[in-house]
């Protein structure tokens, strides 16, 4: 087969394969379509994703479910105020070996895995939540100006509680932008709640089973790269991202209007990437206008933020985001 048969194979093959991995993530967490997409967007990207909810709505359920179906080992922080980089990274400890000579020992902390949950990340001191930046950025650490990569596949799931503010330290511009998407976990509906009830408070629960490996994930995310992407949604995927940025040429009016600033060059990156993990899980063979739109909020939320005359009128980073993304696909189809 030529090479562009080739791709349509694998991708029909993932396709399938994501199917089972869905299913099987939806069994213990029940009914949450919208973010096990989300998630399974970051992670097919490479990426990492930011979990925004209130406690009790699953997220620690997800993440655990996640590592299970995906083959990946995992590790959990509890992020508090007391909390070291140490505690984090790992360190290094002086050993006495037999013979009397000293040496010593680098002892590696809980980053050393492949799905690393960072719970409540927001609560950390600013020290301790720059010891996660080069991980996530890097893929490596340092300790003692020595050099210890991670291995592969390693993401990031970090929760937040978007109420309870008192004793946080909110994460700065530079780390927030390295979650590739930001998914808030809102409450169930009536039915949906239901379901958790009867599934969760029996004698036994649902469980999941593994579907990937990590390899096949690292193969599922270098397929993702390859996918076609069409000339209409390279075009709204820039048109998108300029228009949210105030005080350019580009900008969109409401743009001018609400926000201090907004999304840089990362963003386009990660919507041509998260557009084509969600056209994948969702049976397609390439991105389309849907996509976009559908990935505009998780991408662009956590990069921009809203002016004091915005906040003022009680508008949402939601909101600003749906009218630009409504201006600029209107914009496109007429232009067509």
């Amino acid at each position: 087969m030529s090479e562009p048969a080739d791709l349509v194979a694998e991708i029909e093959r993932l396709g399938e394969k994501l199917g089972l991995a869905r299913a099987s993530i939806n069994r213990r967490f029940i009914g949450q379509e919208r973010v096990v997409e989300l998630v399974l967007s970051a992670l097919l990207s490479g990426g990492h994703a930011l979990l925004v909810g209130l406690p009790g709505l699953g997220k620690t359920l997800l993440v655990d479910t996640l590592s299970t179906v995906m083959g990946l080992s995992s590790s959990r922080i509890q992020f508090t105020p007391d909390l070291m980089p140490a505690d984090i990274l790992g360190s290094e400890v002086l050993e006495t070996a037999a013979d009397g000579s000293r040496a010593f020992r680098f002892i590696p902390g809980p980053v050393f895995c492949q799905l690393l949950m960072a719970d409540e990340i927001n609560r950390a001191s600013p020290r301790t939540q720059s010891a996660l930046l080069q991980a996530m950025q890097e893929k490596e650490v340092t300790v003692a100006g020595v050099h210890h990569p991670l291995g592969r596949p390693f993401h990031v799931l970090a929760t937040q509680n978007p109420i309870e503010q008192e004793g946080t330290y909110p994460l700065p511009e530079a780390q927030l932008d390295r979650f590739l998407v930001q998914i808030d976990v809102e409450y169930p509906d009536r039915a949906t709640e239901r379901d958790i009830l009867l599934a969760t408070t029996g004698a036994s629960m649902a469980e999941a089973h593994a579907v990937f490996t990590p390899d096949e994930l690292i193969t599922a995310q270098e397929i993702v790269r390859r996918m076609p992407v069409g000339e209409s949604v390279l075009e709204l995927i820039l048109d998108l991202v300029r228009a949210c940025r105030p005080g350019e040429a580009e900008s969109a009016s409401i743009a001018n209007e609400a926000l201090a600033w907004g999304p840089g060059p990362r963003a386009a990156q990660a919507l041509m990437l998260t557009a084509r993990a969600r056209a994948l899980i969702n049976g397609r063979l390439a991105p389309s206008v849907e996509d976009v739109l559908a990935m505009a909020r998780p991408v662009l939320t956590h990069r921009m933020a809203l002016n004091f005359a915005a906040r003022a009128r009680g508008e949402t980073l939601a909101s600003v985001i749906a009218s630009v993304a409504a201006q600029v696909s209107g914009q496109a189809e007429a232009a067509e």
